[in-house]
């Protein structure tokens, strides 16, 4: 039987969101003169789909199923993600001077290829790593089995980070190729090699486009007195940034949260989301349920997402296979770090960066790809030993 818990902690934050997608979406709705109920429409029957198709493929046979629907997932959204830089700007809209949507016909939704691409990458690694990476072997021997998923996570930066202007998502995906390359039993000098890289390459990314690095500027620009206070003079004035843009989203994300208190202000009651707080039925979904929840609001959608990443861990540590406890594991990462780094990003504490929350966020896309991603979850959980 399948982690029926899971399941209910699952739907029970799709519901939260759901409804959140009504109230928030109150300024983009009389921006473009849609109908009241055009966003709680959409998002309730990709909720409902969502919802369904994670009960669906929680009776999958996963001895049979798990590597064919992977490989599906993972050759086909690739190939998807190819295709949708070559596609006319009537299909593929170029936003932000990036492609990253496919406009669905007929239907007013589009699919972010990316979204699903990451669990079959993630599959990809359980896969393979629990053929070929062995603790056992040197660090040449790792060193050269390696090689193929350098080129292939070249690919990907080409695709993702250069051709569809999306660093958050690429960032995402090589942390999980480098804790399920550790959990496979990498060598941590490979390990530790492979992050010092990966720093290199994050901070040679930000540096070449203005964009990027204006967000890093933008957030310790808002709060750097409160550091350099009690730094020495000297050492305070070399790094201290002058004529830093007032980051408005932050502080307006802040106030949010101010506003809300501890019970909030009452669902639709929100001030801030009335256009002072930009993308706050997506991007800054945490924000605009802190004001109408209250922190009372998060606490809960923190504990029931806490209560997931602990059960799809509990499930992970219950597989008899590698591959299987590899895909969990890279399935938990995926959502704990989407979770945690937006709302860390909300509150300040690191710089924003426009990744969906899991379940909150509205969008087609993010929700089905989150709902696929644990109904394998669940699959793989009738499988678990002593569960």
């Amino acid at each position: 039987m399948a982690d029926t818990k899971l399941f209910l902690y699952t739907v029970a934050l799709i519901t939260i969101g759901t409804v959140m997608s009504y109230s928030l979406s109150t300024y983009p709705t009389i921006y473009h003169g849609y109908g009241e109920f055009r966003f709680l429409g959409i998002e309730t029957i990709v909720a409902i789909i969502g919802i369904f198709l994670m009960y669906g493929l929680s009776y999958l046979n996963m001895d049979k199923a798990f590597e064919r629907v992977g490989f599906s997932i993972f050759f086909f959204f690739s190939m998807l993600s190819i295709l949708l830089l070559l596609l006319p700007d009537s299909i593929a809209p170029a936003i932000g001077g990036a492609k990253r949507w496919i406009k669905l016909p007929i239907l007013p939704i589009s699919i972010a290829p990316v979204e699903f691409f990451k669990i079959g990458f993630i599959f990809f690694l359980s896969w393979s790593f629990s053929r070929k990476i062995n603790k056992q072997d040197s660090i040449i021997e790792q060193l050269k089995k390696l090689i193929p998923y350098i080129f292939i996570f070249g690919a990907v930066v080409f695709i993702f980070a250069f051709r569809q202007n999306d660093f958050g998502q690429t960032v995402v995906l090589g942390l999980i190729l480098v804790v399920l390359f550790a959990m496979s039993g990498g060598r941590l000098r490979l390990i530790f090699g492979f992050l010092g890289i990966g720093l290199i390459g994050i901070s040679l990314l930000i540096a070449s486009y203005p964009h990027r690095l204006g967000r890093i500027l933008l957030w310790w620009g808002s709060f750097q007195d409160t550091i350099l206070a009690y730094l020495p003079n000297i050492l305070a004035n070399l790094i201290r940034i002058e004529n830093v843009p007032e980051p408005y989203q932050i502080h307006n994300a802040g106030y949010a949260i101010y506003n809300g208190g501890f019970f909030g202000q009452g669902v639709g009651e929100g001030i801030l989301k009335l256009g002072f707080l930009s993308d706050v039925h997506t991007d800054m979904v945490l924000a605009g349920l802190s004001e109408e929840l209250g922190f009372l609001g998060f606490l809960i959608c923190l504990i029931l997402f806490i209560l997931i990443l602990l059960h799809i861990l509990r499930i992970a540590n219950r597989m008899e296979e590698k591959r299987h406890f590899l895909f969990c594991i890279g399935i938990c990462l995926l959502l704990g770090i989407a979770f945690f780094t937006n709302a860390l990003g909300v509150t300040g504490a690191i710089p924003l960066k426009g990744i969906a929350v899991p379940f909150l966020t509205y969008g087609g896309s993010s929700m089905l790809a989150n709902c696929v991603a644990i109904g394998l979850v669940l699959a793989l959980s009738k499988k678990a030993k002593n569960f």
